[in-house]
């Protein structure tokens, strides 16, 4: 076995590579750019080595450097992650002339499937149904219009090197097709140094559902069920699960058998997908290949019990595979949320900064329920805008796909993450989804149920008043510490009065709270009650209380006369006031927003590529305005109505934070 192994990667997945590592007593080196020279993922190698400035392009992506690197330590093995180089060929190759085993296929398996274009030829020839679509080099915009036509709108834009949602866009017009192919390939060069396009049919009502294969040098090859992908926004997959709630045994292994097929096809070697879009009569057509291990693989691991990246380090090793296709078994349901840098409320916009605070659920590993957080960052290191968004991964398992989802909400509420923006409610909200709860979603879900963006949740009236109920058994302990806190001497639970009154989301419940020693009971004026029994203390940013025996969990930040709430994907701002402060407080005029019609603000942090327009001109509603390039995105503004550009605050080049203005308009 290896002595020692290098992580051409960073983040979550060089954390999850070296875990293994660990556990097979194999020494790790990690990589790092300036912005992650103090990365969890360098912390917790052995060896360190600084491979270059913070842009991708001039570190983890430079193969020379990574070289380097290798021959510096003596590293006999290279892990590359997924995504940067893990899927290009030219650097196999180099490892290979260098003598150093590739975690990874072979090259010629990589150049076979890593080349969309390439390996949609191979899987028509090997007899996998695949989507209709033009294969061939597309010189340019006008071609690309021409090619669309002929397919048959809607139609996918997709770069041939692409990866990740880098470099693809659905076009559903000859319009959205040149402004598509254009920014397609633009960042497919700027992720991939590849902007070769390619154009097939975008199947509506489709479902994402990939089969994970693992196959030797030996030429044996098996697959380990599927995974459901199909909650994605800008085709960067949201929310996994394995298996899925879709699928039957018979199409299941016909899957599978297919996948397998395909990759003895090519002669791969190592860990790898086969994507599947499916559609509502089950109907599978062959997508892609990604030659690398995949973000979602814990979902698959959670439900085999096979560690993925050891049996590809066996694979690297010259082994061969130990499991046969009888002894995968299918156990039980896993869940994965990615949790993201990027504001929900912002249209999914990245997000960059320092994590002021940053506690995940405790991870468990039971006979009935597990907690899994793949993860890269800890409390107080910072989200660079130079890499992909993902904070962490987090993975729940029980024996059914039911059990899974709840194990995941109460996660996700226990997660405490602040300085940055982040998706948490989003996820919470979906897990609450009904037609997530039914397994009933296709890849336009989000689009779907969010179609004028997501605004956040609103609880249905018994969750409100559950935490209604709670936010007044816990203002008294703070009442009652704050007496104690003024110096006030005597009983002090009589001083704390027992008639309150609760506002949240636009009600008001005056509620009598009636306490013991094993809890509080809530009274509302209808003479409904919640028992509320919990151990929070004043000052504890999460509060974990049981409300007439459910389990709730809430996030807790203290404001004047109250909490902010943070519980099932809502953002609360709860006031406990007397029934006097709460008669004094309704005649209260409210704050009004700041008047931001005639602005147009950075959504997110990022960089201004282009600017369209110039001051005195006419702009039309959903005219481009700017572009805008955050994380490796490229982000288009539009214009919201019909108006004259007075001002233009910004240019090509300029970093802008969030809401700075770029523009007014008279």
């Amino acid at each position: 076995m290896f002595k020692k192994l290098l992580i051409a990667n960073r983040g979550e997945i060089a954390c999850r590579v070296i875990k293994t590592a660990r556990k097979m007593g194999i020494a790790t080196v990690a990589v790092h750019s300036d912005a992650d020279r103090h990365a969890l993922h360098v912390e917790m190698a052995d060896e360190r080595v600084h491979i270059g400035p913070s842009p991708a392009n001039q570190s983890y992506i430079v193969i020379e450097r990574i070289m380097e690197a290798i021959r510096q330590t003596g590293a006999e093995a290279v892990h590359p992650g997924y995504g940067f180089l893990s899927e290009n060929p030219k650097f196999a190759a180099a490892l290979e002339a260098e003598g150093v085993a590739f975690v990874g296929p072979p090259v010629g398996a990589i150049e076979a499937m890593g080349d969309k274009i390439t390996s949609k030829k191979i899987a028509a020839e090997a007899g996998v149904s695949t989507v209709p679509g033009y294969m061939g080099l597309i010189a340019d915009a006008e071609e690309a219009v021409k090619i669309a036509g002929e397919i048959g709108y809607p139609v996918m834009i997709k770069a041939s090197a692409g990866g990740g949602g880098k470099g693809m866009r659905i076009a559903w017009t000859d319009a959205e097709t040149r402004e598509g192919f254009q920014s397609s390939k633009n960042e497919a060069a700027a992720s991939f140094g590849d902007d070769r396009i390619f154009i097939e049919k975008f199947v509506t009502q489709p479902r994402h559902i990939e089969i994970q294969v693992l196959a030797d040098s030996h030429g044996n090859a098996i697959y380990l069920h599927e995974r459901e992908c199909s909650i994605q926004r800008r085709n960067q997959k949201v929310i996994e699960e394995a298996p899925s709630p879709f699928l039957d045994a018979e199409t299941r292994k016909r899957m599978g058998e297919q996948a397998v097929a395909l990759a003895k096809a090519v002669g791969y070697a190592s860990a790898g997908t086969v994507e599947f879009i499916v559609d509502g009569e089950k109907n599978f057509y062959f997508l892609e290949m990604n030659t690398r291990l995949q973000v979602e693989h814990p979902v698959t691991e959670l439900i085999t019990g096979i560690d993925l990246v050891e049996q590809m380090i066996r694979v690297a090793n010259g082994e061969a595979l130990s499991i046969r296709q009888e002894d995968v078994q299918l156990n039980g349901w896993a869940m994965e949320s990615r949790l993201y840098a990027e504001d929900p409320f912002r249209g999914f916009l990245p997000s960059i900064g320092r994590l002021t605070r940053y506690r995940p659920p405790e991870e468990v590993a039971e006979a009935t329920r597990a907690v899994r957080n793949d993860t890269g960052v800890f409390e107080g290191g910072e989200i660079s805008m130079y890499y992909d968004p993902m904070i962490a991964k987090l993975c729940t398992w029980a024996p059914t796909r039911e059990a899974a989802i709840e194990e995941m909400r109460v996660a996700l509420d226990g997660f405490e993450l602040e300085g940055i923006g982040h998706n948490l409610p989003f996820l919470s909200a979906v897990m609450d989804h009904p037609k997530f709860v039914a397994g009933d979603m296709t890849t336009a879900f989000i689009a779907e149920e969010w179609p004028e963006g997501f605004q956040g949740v609103t609880l249905p009236e018994p969750a409100l008043r559950r935490i209604a109920a709670t936010a007044a058994a816990m203002n008294r302990v703070a009442e009652i510490r704050r007496t104690r806190v003024s110096g006030r001497l005597g009983n002090h639970e009589r001083r704390v009065g027992e008639d309150w009154v609760v506002g949240l989301q636009g009600e008001s419940w005056p509620v009598t709270v009636k306490a013991d020693r094993g809890g509080a009971t809530v009274r509302f004026a209808d003479g409904a009650a919640h028992r509320i029994e919990s151990d929070w203390t004043p000052g504890q940013s999460l509060a974990r209380a049981t409300v007439d025996g459910a389990p709730l969990v809430l996030k807790v930040d203290k404001i004047t006369g109250g909490f902010r709430l943070r519980t099932r994907g809502a953002e609360l701002k709860v006031h406990v006031r007397t029934p006097r402060q709460a008669e004094l407080a309704a005649l209260m005029p409210e704050k009004q927003p700041p008047d931001t019609s005639k602005l147009l603000l950075c959504p997110m942090p990022g960089l201004v590529v282009k600017i369209d327009v110039a001051e005195g001109d006419e702009v039309q509603e959903g005219q481009t305005l700017c572009t805008v390039e955050a994380m490796k995105m490229e982000n288009i503004l539009r214009a919201e109505r019909k108006g004259v550009v007075a001002r233009i605050n910004a240019g090509p080049g300029d970093s802008l934070a969030v809401d700075d203005v770029i523009m007014e308009f008279e």
